[in-house]
């Protein structure tokens, strides 16, 4: 079934009415909450949006309204730790105007998960951040925050419904498995969720995110196997090491900083793109330099982005 935009707000408002029926501490905030949605909803019934006795363009006789058109889609997932001690503190954070910041989801430590704006709207949960050619990932993305100090492991209860609710996101918004990403991926200079210890592996086994192939990693660090042969004469025996297969070595032309462009990071800022590379698929020494095996993890990486 279709709706047009005013449709699609008023169910909007219809469900959010039914949370009203009970006593809740965000009442206050959920009627500004409604405010704002009739607002826009006032906008968007406005048409023409010039008016012609204000122009000085020289319109149509008739308006003519499109029949084509639909709303936001979003394109990506962002996931971010809160940074903050509770789920009470960050449902705070995000219903007070001052602080500027919101997302569509919270998802408590204890599971409990807070869909807090319609997946159709724009939340402000990424900031100044970049993504391959997008620098606008509000626009085009559904920020979800774990509640989560930023130094602590993530729950059991809480991944397992961050994982539901990416299912239903993935099925609902049609989403790519590799635009399932983290905060500071997009913003590799300023963020650093979500923290090291986020089971990236696990989301990209349930179609999250991509990963890399663990067994060709391995196989490229196993050290050559050693055979006997014999020497130019034919009668001595020599020990030499046996080339590694040719599908796990890195090609000579191979270029770091253009696999992490490709992949989507900004590098511009080289050591701090590094990083987030670092703590989103390598998950230990998190830091700003390129060991052998983050080489080899990211050319995997960067021949599945291709």
């Amino acid at each position: 079934m279709k709706f047009t935009s005013t449709a699609l707000f008023a169910l909007l408002l219809a469900s959010a009415s039914l949370y009203s029926c009970s006593p809740n501490p965000y009442a206050s905030t959920n009627r500004a909450h409604k405010k704002q949605l009739k607002a826009y909803t006032k906008q968007l019934r406005t048409v023409p949006a010039i008016n012609p006795k204000e122009s000085t363009l020289p319109l149509g006789e008739h308006w003519v309204g499109t029949t084509n058109f639909s709303m936001r889609k979003a394109n990506y997932v962002v996931i971010h730790h809160t940074a903050q001690n509770s789920t009470e503190h960050t449902l705070k954070t995000f219903t007070m105007p001052k602080t500027q910041v919101s997302a569509h989801y919270v998802i408590g430590r204890d599971g409990k998960v807070y869909h807090m704006l319609n997946d159709n709207l724009r939340a402000w949960h990424g900031g100044n951040s970049r993504w391959g050619n997008n620098t606008d990932l509000n626009s085009s993305s559904i920020g979800i925050e774990l509640d989560n100090n930023g130094a602590e492991p993530f729950a059991e209860a809480q991944i397992n419904s961050l994982l539901e609710v990416l299912a239903m996101l993935k099925e609902k918004h049609n989403i790519p498995a590799e635009n399932f990403i983290g905060h500071s991926d997009i913003a590799p200079v300023r963020k650093v969720d979500p923290n090291e210890t986020f089971p990236w592996k696990r989301l990209a086994e349930h179609g999250f995110g991509l990963w890399y192939d663990e067994g060709v990693v391995e196989q490229y660090l196993q050290p050559a196997a050693p055979i006997t042969v014999l020497d130019s004469t034919g009668t001595a025996p020599v020990l030499v090491l046996q080339p590694l297969d040719s599908v796990s070595t890195i090609p000579p032309h191979f270029n770091p900083k253009e696999a992490l462009r490709i992949i989507g990071y900004d590098t511009r800022d080289m050591p701090a793109a590094i990083r987030a590379f670092k703590l989103h698929f390598v998950q230990e020494e998190v830091n700003m330099e390129l060991t052998e095996k983050d080489k080899i993890i990211l050319y995997n990486l960067y021949q599945k982005y291709l």
